[in-house]
């Protein structure tokens, strides 16, 4: 199955300029890592490095500094409940969320996020997970958009693909699948 049929996004947490180049730039960038204190000239030389290669690249937990330093959008995980005040945002500028339940999702949607993350919706190892069924459940609860997270593999991303989610984001399958070129 072509992963580029779907519209993905990938965690990463570290910017490394070999393991990037080997990503198709169809695929959208979340970059979060929580470790790091704060370097502007270190998220520049990313967006600037993630722009001249074609890719559209999200900060993670940082509104402000995403949007002055020109990136494509935020991500917003499920622990930050802080609310975006959308109307001083560019037009062009994504607000990404995650959510793991229905109470989280609500919040998203106070939000206003443009995508919204469930998660996880497979199982991997031994953590609680959503399963098709409740990512289906919650989609036609919500006028939010809606994309898969979690667990995610070759496998059930045809799963996917029958139950129409047509967006996911994944750490390990896009590493993996661009790392093996």
């Amino acid at each position: 199955m072509h992963l580029i049929k779907f519209e993905i996004y990938y965690f990463i947490n570290e910017f490394n300029q070999n393991h990037l180049l080997k990503i198709n730039n169809k695929v959208n960038l979340i970059f979060r890592n929580y470790e790091k204190k704060f370097d502007q000239s270190f998220y520049k030389k990313l967006k600037n490095f993630c722009h001249l290669n074609g890719f559209k690249i999200y900060l993670a937990n940082n509104t402000e500094a995403a949007y002055k330093l020109g990136f494509n959008g935020v991500y917003i995980s499920a622990f930050n409940r802080k609310i975006i005040h959308k109307y001083k945002l560019k037009r062009n500028f994504k607000v990404l969320g995650s959510a793991h339940n229905l109470k989280e999702l609500k919040i998203k949607e106070k939000q206003k996020v443009d995508l919204l993350f469930l998660s996880p919706v497979f199982k991997k190892k031994n953590n609680k997970y959503l399963g098709v069924y409740n990512l289906l459940k919650y989609r036609d609860i919500t006028n939010l958009e809606v994309a898969a997270l979690g667990g995610i593999n070759m496998k059930n991303l045809r799963l996917l693909k029958l139950f129409g989610i047509k967006k996911f984001a994944s750490i390990e399958l896009i590493k993996n699948t661009y790392d093996q070129r």
